[in-house]
């Protein structure tokens, strides 16, 4: 009886996988379906197109901001004498530290050329996807925090640690270059160095925009993503300083004015709510 029973159940459990994985994969495509309609939808090449263009003009801009170096280093010059007043000037300590040493120097330049290319898109889509009703006010706050950054770099070009003259900074990303895709002008990839704008030390918009990603996420997500979260914040300040291309005060001002575009944005959308709020009978 026992056999028996064993053979009728045997073609029984041999289905259960296959069923299951058939409903999986099923799944899945619906789900990649659903996500590329909504991708490719009006609204989402809406976005694309206007975040693209965003790019375009602040890559272009770039191009026509100020190359006094003379005029940025004495800007620059001016941020040290505030930071030695308030006693914040650990960049050269740091830099001279950390720089010589490769196998910190290395995972340091990845991190300044590649993780707000990777993490700031990708936190974008997850609220487009995943919160959409967020969506307006989370692109409005990066758009206008990184405008006044833009801003600053056009009306006050700022020289970074390793282009002041007469010390001893050293630049991580021109003394790690063999080991990745960079080159030796900030975060541009090798041979494009000439479009971008060495001077936009003052504010630092790799620190601006980790405070925004942690902004956009905290709400959803766990202690754990939190605190990863606050990491990339502390992370990426280290590591901007550390490098030789950004000031203390760089990464404070880098912050502020993001923390501006996360207030705007705020009040952008109250004051679309608030026309609503009033038709309610």
């Amino acid at each position: 009886m026992s056999t028996l029973t064993g053979d009728r159940q045997s073609p029984t459990r041999a289905t259960i996988p296959s069923s299951r994985g058939s409903r999986t994969s099923e799944g899945l495509r619906s789900s990649g379906a659903a996500i590329a309609r909504r991708l490719l939808g009006a609204r989402g090449l809406q976005e694309i197109a206007l975040l693209a263009s965003l790019w375009i003009f602040y890559s272009l801009s770039r191009l026509v901001a100020a190359d006094d170096l003379v005029a940025a280093r004495g800007r620059a010059a001016d941020v040290v004498h505030i930071e030695r007043y308030v006693h914040l000037d650990i960049e050269a300590w740091l830099n001279n530290a950390l720089t010589p040493v490769t196998q910190i120097a290395v995972p340091m330049s990845f991190w300044y050329a590649t993780l707000h290319y990777v993490v700031t898109p990708a936190v974008l889509a997850f609220i487009y996807f995943r919160h959409r009703s967020e969506y307006t006010r989370v692109r409005n706050a990066i758009v206008i925090g990184s405008a006044i950054g833009l801003a600053c770099y056009l009306a006050f070009p700022t020289a970074p640690p390793r282009l002041m003259p007469g010390t001893d900074y050293l630049d991580a990303l021109a003394h790690t270059a063999s080991f990745g895709w960079w080159g030796g002008d900030a975060s541009a990839p090798a041979g494009l160095g000439h479009i971008t704008n060495e001077l936009a030390a003052m504010p630092s918009l790799h620190v601006g925009w980790t405070v925004w990603v942690a902004w956009a996420v905290w709400r959803h997500t766990n202690r754990a993503g939190k605190i990863l979260a606050s990491l990339y914040v502390v992370g990426t300040t280290f590591v901007v300083v550390a490098t030789g291309n950004h000031w203390v005060l760089d990464a404070v001002a880098g912050a502020a004015v993001m923390v501006l575009g996360i207030v705007a944005s705020g009040r952008m959308a109250a004051s679309r709510r608030r026309p609503s709020a009033q038709t309610t009978p």
